[in-house]
């Protein structure tokens, strides 16, 4: 029984069927985590006690015929900025590095509904801000593939949680690629789900306007559970779509892709993207093809000019939703000041890391008095083209099928001093959030060395259902999901 490669439906199954208990499961994910880990660097805390407790709890209903909820008795690791109540939640920075939320987010509330049990916090970069998961305030996080390598960011502890069979379900937040970046490093699903379909309350902001919350899984069925579970309006997050959607996912999930169209922007396959992985996505397109999809090449011109407008609507919002990490209310304080201005300056350049900084600093520069206009507002404006651009291609197009990342799972320390090389890794991914699309990532192939490549599928506004029988079709064709990586010491 290999636990580790299970998937959510086949925890589920197994549940029914008495093959295990929820106590071996969580007990089996546990000490995987705590033998491996020390590698890998996934979790910054675990939550045995309670997990054990409500696995418990969990048999308990099983055994006496209860009604299970939608992932009742199914492990979850949370990325460290979604607030659980009475457990730490860091950001990954040393600005929260003892802040224990006195609530749960709505996405722990409804997860805990639905029976998922939470056995850890993830790492992550700090305050969400990276590509690689090395800015983290505590450790580096490597991918499970190969050591050597970064498991993308922001969200690389979740990704790679699963990936090394820590956990058959993570949760992360995307705000630029933060969830499908990962994903395609890790070669797990990665899915953001369309902005404001999942409820922000009691996500730590980095930029309002950009952060989704969704799901990393090893199946694409998984990530249309994971959905399920956590979708819906909330009164408490004025961003929240304003209607409860109770839809089942999964109902249509294997009508197969027949006479859907994919668009194929042309600028997303042009220099400077890695041959291996062009050649792996340019494989499956001729999979979708065989299936019964068509597919079409067009102009996307909004590829570059994207990547610029995000990274100044970030960091703007970052620099305004930052300046509450003054040290005077909670968070880090400095023991090194004589009076409140040198407190503040203190605490903030002790808390927060360089790759924060930078962006509070950017942030500043271009809502300032004299940038406002020639940055923010030219960017924003931007922003609305952007969203007519796709509505142009949906107007013709089921999806879109482009690349995650430009580039293979870099090594560790390779981009560190160069931040412009790194944010180009977000280039395939950053217009989505400006849009407010979903899409998801999903294993397509693995490179020469073994690394895994992403395929990444853009739909159009509350599309999910069609984005996921899309993934789902293409994903069964490959067939690459039950691969787990051989866990090794670091070299």
């Amino acid at each position: 029984m290999e636990i580790e490669k299970m998937t959510v439906e086949e925890i589920k199954k197994g549940y029914r069927t008495g093959e295990f208990s929820a106590v071996e499961v969580v007990t089996y994910y546990l000490e995987r985590i705590k033998e491996y880990d020390e590698q890998i660097g996934a979790f910054l805390s675990l939550c045995e006690n309670s997990a054990l407790e409500e696995a418990k709890k969990t048999d308990k209903k099983i055994k006496n015929n209860k009604a299970l909820g939608l992932l009742e008795g199914v492990p979850v690791a949370v990325k460290d900025l979604i607030c659980t109540r009475g457990l730490r939640t860091t950001c990954a920075s040393k600005m929260l590095e003892d802040f224990i939320p006195p609530y749960d987010a709505t996405v722990i509330k409804k997860l805990r509904e639905t029976g998922a049990i939470l056995i850890g916090k993830t790492n992550m970069d700090e305050f969400a801000m990276g590509s690689s998961t090395e800015n983290s305030a505590f450790k580096t996080t490597r991918n499970p593939w190969d050591s050597r390598k970064v498991p993308g960011g922001s969200s690389g502890g979740s990704a790679a949680a699963v990936s090394a069979g820590f956990t058959p379900f993570a949760i992360g937040s995307d705000t630029g690629g933060s969830i499908r970046q990962p994903a395609a490093f890790c070669g797990n699903v990665g899915l953001k789900p369309t902005y404001g379909l999942v409820s922000r309350y009691g996500l730590i902001a980095f930029a309002s306007s950009l952060d989704q919350i969704g799901t990393f899984t090893k199946t694409v069925k998984d990530a249309a559970l994971g959905l399920q579970a956590i979708q819906g309006h909330d009164s408490m997050d004025a961003t929240s779509i304003r209607c409860d959607i109770t839809g089942d996912y999964t109902i249509h999930l294997e009508d197969g892709i027949k006479g859907m169209k994919f668009g194929l922007p042309k600028e997303f396959y042009q220099e400077g993207l890695d041959e291996e992985i062009k050649a792996s996505i340019m494989s499956s397109i001729q999979r979708i093809i065989r299936m019964g999809g068509e597919v079409e090449e067009f102009s996307l011109p909004i590829t570059k000019t994207g990547l610029s407008a995000y990274y100044i609507i970030s960091s703007a919002e970052a620099s305004a939703n930052l300046a509450r990490y003054d040290g005077i209310r909670y968070g880090y304080r400095t023991e090194k000041f004589s009076d409140i201005e040198t407190l503040m300056l203190n605490s903030r350049t002790e808390g927060f890391g360089q790759e924060v900084k930078r962006r509070i600093m950017i942030g500043t520069y271009v809502l300032s008095s004299g940038y406002y206009d020639a940055y923010y507002k030219k960017a924003m404006i931007f922003r609305r083209k952007v969203k007519e651009i796709f509505g142009e291609a949906f107007e013709k197009y089921d999806a879109i099928i482009s690349p995650v990342s430009p580039v293979l799972p870099f090594d560790i320390g390779e981009k560190t001093n160069d931040p412009l090389q790194m944010y180009l890794s977000d280039i395939y991914t950053v217009n989505v959030n400006i849009a407010g699309l979903p899409a998801i990532s999903i294993p397509c192939g693995y490179s020469r060395s073994q690394l895994p490549i992403g395929l990444q599928i853009i739909g159009n506004f509350y599309e999910e259902e069609k984005l996921l029988k899309s993934a789902y079709a293409l994903e069964q064709d490959l067939f690459l999901y039950h691969k787990v990586p051989e866990l090794k010491g670091v070299v």
